[in-house]
């Protein structure tokens, strides 16, 4: 177990599996912003980075080593296989529900019991639900392996509620500088970024619910510090997009229009045709909220990539 100074302990300590990851990056700058020592985990490490561990949350033994030497005063939970498009069953199962199992046992068992436990589901557990905006009193209907391990995260996690304050957050699609560009809103910056005609995509018909990191990692530590154990709670800014919708906003940035041609191979099976969020309830357990536009994170994303 370390050892730390009275005025290294009396500052908020704060752990973040999956630190090195899309959302992990910037929920650790706004912790940091908040006075917070910030730790991590990551399956690998990068020269110069401290206070960060390479560990696999499928190790428990691993795991429960962090936990004791940075006895964390709150845990935000962002480790897992983060979308549908990581396509490995197994991978998918045991990571997103084992994985989190053993970070849970893991801090059940440390000597001092953080003050508050943030995991982090998906709101694509909620499927094709017939609904205009999604509270969190709707009923999932998982329609693929991703959600569906995401809902049993959710049962799994019930199981240490009465030893942890966990809330659950379920955050809607969200983007930002830094996601990976097999997602779509970075594939469409990127195609106008190089000025190509034409880009491929799949349905055209959905409709999303779409979220700035930065708002993300704000709501996350707002919940933190709230830490309204036992609720879950949806992360969404409760406006509806379509794709013409976004490529109308690129393209005006971008300062030309691109063709957009449908190839069969992208469009996905029981993809989730509309998916948008009621953040009623987020904002009556943190306050109020205002999502950073969409067409500024569209520009944010388009300046930073062409700079």
């Amino acid at each position: 177990m370390g050892v730390y100074s009275h005025s290294e302990r009396n500052i908020r300590r704060a752990l973040i599996t999956g630190i090195r990851g899309f959302t992990g990056r910037y929920l650790a700058a706004e912790l940091k912003a908040a006075g917070y020592r910030v730790f991590g985990t990551a399956r690998r490490l990068e020269p110069g980075v401290e206070d960060v561990y390479a560990v696999d949350i499928l190790d428990s033994r691993a795991l429960k080593d962090v936990v004791k030497k940075v006895q964390p005063d709150v845990v935000a939970h962002l480790a897992g296989v983060s979308s549908i498009l990581d396509c490995d069953p197994e991978i998918i199962y045991r990571t997103n529900i084992i994985g989190t199992r053993n970070v849970l046992e893991a801090l059940a068992s440390s000597d001092a019991l953080p003050k508050a436990v943030l995991l982090s589901s998906s709101a694509n557990i909620y499927g094709n639900t017939v609904a205009d905006y999604l509270d969190e009193s709707v009923e999932p209907e998982p329609t693929n392996d991703y959600s569906v391990s995401k809902l049993a995260m959710e049962y799994m996690a019930r199981l240490w509620m009465d030893t942890l304050p966990i809330v659950i957050a379920r955050p809607f699609n969200y983007t930002g500088v830094g996601q990976a560009a097999n997602f779509l809103l970075p594939k469409i910056i990127d195609h106008f970024r190089r000025a190509e005609r034409e880009i491929e995509l799949g349905n055209l018909d959905v409709i999303r619910d779409y979220v700035d990191v930065r708002t993300v990692a704000s709501v996350y530590r707002r919940l933190i510090e709230v830490s309204p154990a036992g609720e879950t709670v949806n992360v969404c800014s409760s406006q509806a997009y379509s794709f013409s919708d976004i490529l109308a906003m690129v393209s005006q940035i971008a300062g030309y229009e691109i063709t957009v041609k449908v190839n069969p191979a992208l469009i996905r099976a029981n993809e989730v045709m509309r998916l948008v969020g009621s953040n009623a309830k987020l904002q009556r357990l943190v306050g109020n909220v205002s999502p950073i536009p969409l067409s500024e994170t569209l520009r944010w994303m388009f300046s930073e990539a062409v700079a």
